[in-house]
């Protein structure tokens, strides 16, 4: 017998470890729906009247079987935690918005399934990867003229006068750009840092000073910059320009190596803070209730001091589903979600969705450490994970007050077609590329 034969697994032990991954997809799929299925009985039981929530559920459940079977089908070598990872947020996301405003659970249901057909398309069309990089500059350009659309015609589905206006309308349906721009700007930062930092290994073998001082690098990274502000001084979307310029500014610092480029992305950061707290009364109105909401707990910080309250009531077991009192936060459902999810499900709800983000963001990164692939492959996987993971600590720092609110939406589990979308594509992404890492 061989060397290569004794290696060789025999043909039984192949099929039995082929059996039991997948037995293990679907025992990870299993689980959660038995979660959901019991956060949506919880809710019956509490709302007896409430009985459509079972045909959210039944959305759910369909998308999750149907994903797991296309996947298992043309994507076979995909990490699985990368799809039952996103599924779970997804439908706890679901209770969460059937339990404190039904009238949206129905929208978000259908956004799930274009979010889901998103995902599948994404990590099972031959080559996702290749678009993204052939077409980099149309689809960057493509995104800029929608936002600048938004900027002209923007509106706000609340109605209120002095809102934000982020989204397009399209009949019933609100598009919200900046949500898209996501996607395709952490691929464009991927491409070009992919090629600086192979034109730099061309041109030496030291550790990246000269990469880091070239204009062709920090023009970039100004770039950035002044498109951050832009969005946040036509659109107020304080959260969307943080998020862009920080994830801009750790991948430049992948690529480069150098610490001045976080020093320097930190010293911007904190010259636009300033200038913004001048400027813009929201800005103000956010920083000030941060430093101290305590002195209008019934006014303008009345948001922020209610959902610290939501906090403080959820112990450690929580009220219970349906049992406790979120609905005094205003937008709950949206950008406190994670408050209302401490309130009734309590420290252990914390800690689920902080132990969901963090294994799903600890996948991402081993991909991006062990893909074969080329320098591209690695950014990409990076760049997303911090995406999500960046997004989500901002919105769950904010709402217990560790820093300033920023209005960005908890990934897969806050209300928001175009944010749920924007997440579902990005997974799809990182499917794709996981099969390549395995």
């Amino acid at each position: 017998m061989t060397s290569t034969e004794v290696d060789k697994p025999p043909v039984l032990a192949r099929l039995v470890i082929g059996a039991a991954g997948q037995g293990n997809r679907w025992l990870l799929l299993a689980l959660a729906a038995i979660f959901v299925f019991a956060g949506m009985a919880l809710i019956v039981l509490a709302r007896p009247a409430q009985t459509d929530v079972w045909l959210t559920f039944a959305i759910w459940l369909l998308c999750a079987v149907a994903a797991n079977a296309i996947l298992q089908r043309f994507l076979p070598g995909h990490d699985p935690l990368l799809l039952a990872l996103p599924i779970l947020l997804s439908g706890w996301g679901l209770v969460a918005i059937e339990r404190l405003a039904p009238s949206f659970a129905d929208r978000q249901a259908l956004w799930l399934i274009i979010s889901a057909l998103a995902m599948l398309g994404t990590a099972c069309f031959p080559h996702p990867l290749r678009w993204l990089r052939r077409y980099r500059y149309s689809l960057l350009a493509a995104t800029l003229l929608l936002l600048l659309t938004t900027i002209a015609l923007g509106r706000n589905p609340s109605g209120f006068e002095f809102a934000p206006r982020l989204w397009l309308s399209f009949g019933a349906f609100y598009v919200q750009p900046s949500e898209l721009m996501k996607v395709i700007l952490v691929a464009f930062m991927a491409t070009y840092l992919a090629e600086q930092s192979a034109s730099r290994r061309a041109r030496q073998s030291g550790p990246g000073g000269e990469l880091a001082a070239a204009p062709r690098l920090l023009g970039p990274m100004l770039l950035m910059w002044l498109l951050s502000m832009v969005i946040l001084v036509w659109q107020r979307d304080l959260g969307t320009a943080m998020l862009f310029f920080i994830v801009f500014i750790v991948l430049l610092y992948l690529a480069s190596d150098d610490w001045r480029i976080i020093a320097g992305g930190v010293a911007l950061v904190l010259i636009a803070g300033l200038v913004a707290y001048q400027l813009f009364d929201v800005v103000q109105l956010r920083v000030d209730i941060w430093l101290n909401p305590w002195l209008e707990a019934d006014g303008r910080a009345y948001q922020i001091v209610q959902s610290l309250m939501a906090f403080g009531a959820g112990g450690i077991f929580g009220s219970g589903v349906a049992q406790g009192f979120p609905g005094y936060i205003p937008v709950v459902h949206s950008d406190f979600v994670f408050a209302a999810i401490a309130e009734e499900w309590g420290l252990l709800g914390v800690v689920g969705i902080l132990s969901c983000l963090g294994v799903l963001a600890w996948r991402g990164l081993v991909i991006a450490v062990t893909h074969p692939g080329a320098a591209f492959h690695k950014l990409l996987a990076s760049a997303i994970t911090l995406t999500l993971l960046t997004q989500a600590l901002m919105i769950m720092a904010g709402v217990l007050k560790l820093l300033p609110l920023t209005g960005v939406t908890l990934p897969f589990v806050s209300y928001g077609g175009s944010s749920l979308l924007a997440c579902h594509v990005m997974t799809g992404l990182l499917l794709r590329l996981s099969a390549g890492a395995r």
